[in-house]
């Protein structure tokens, strides 16, 4: 198998490709397009973390797909391992994606406010290295998030900066909205939207060592 495949990271979210950056990775990023209604519309009986892994897998194919064929971009990666990852937040058994708008948002604050929810994040690996595994796999890893009891204000302030609609569950931890988590039980990277612990886990799966992504001058 090659020493040195590369990771390619089928999402926009700039949190994500900072967090594997950080972990000394340098992946190819090539965005999905999936449309998440249509992806779940087959599955009108998920779970909250069952959502994830099914936007996570569809996100991750739908690059491969494009990987795959003859008009794949010129300067995509030939020993390729796609990664699809999509989060949401559950909350009081509701599940929770990115805002539509600041009013979603403001109205979620509130309900979130002095409370806890758990953010899902689901990881989807498919392997296309030509001696690779062929393996297409996932899990999702979940993280118990406490939010702070903060007020109307607050609440309106944050809104108005337009982070918390860019984002699932209408928060960050490493952004504006982490002065409002009280702490989190779990993987802080799955809050971020990518769990490395986790990915290591599916890579190793794979047949692939860690140690081999990291990026090389």
């Amino acid at each position: 198998m090659s020493s040195a495949p590369t990771l390619v990271l089928a999402s926009a979210s700039p949190a994500r490709l900072a967090t594997l950056r950080s972990a000394g990775l340098a992946p190819y990023v090539l965005v999905s397009g999936v449309d998440e209604a249509a992806a779940l519309l087959p599955y009108p009986e998920l779970t909250a973390d069952e959502v994830a892994l099914v936007l996570a897998k569809a996100k991750a194919e739908a690059v491969a797909a494009v990987l795959d064929a003859d008009d794949a971009p010129d300067d995509a990666p030939a020993d390729a391992l796609v990664l699809g990852c999509d989060s949401v937040l559950e909350l009081d058994g509701e599940v929770h994606g990115k805002p539509a708008d600041a009013a979603e948002a403001t109205a979620r604050w509130r309900r979130m406010r002095g409370r806890s929810g758990v953010l899902h994040t689901g990881h989807w690996v498919v392997d296309l290295r030509d001696d690779g595994s062929s393996a297409t796999l996932g899990a999702v890893a979940s993280t118990t998030v406490h939010f702070a009891d903060v007020t109307d204000a607050e609440i309106a302030a944050y809104v108005a900066t337009g982070e918390p609609l860019a984002v699932a569950g209408a928060f960050t931890t490493d952004g504006l909205g982490g002065a409002f988590v009280r702490g989190i039980e779990g993987d802080h990277h799955t809050v971020v939207g990518v769990s490395l612990p986790l990915l290591r886990d599916l890579m190793t799966e794979c047949g692939v060592p860690w140690p081999s992504l990291w990026a090389r001058a």
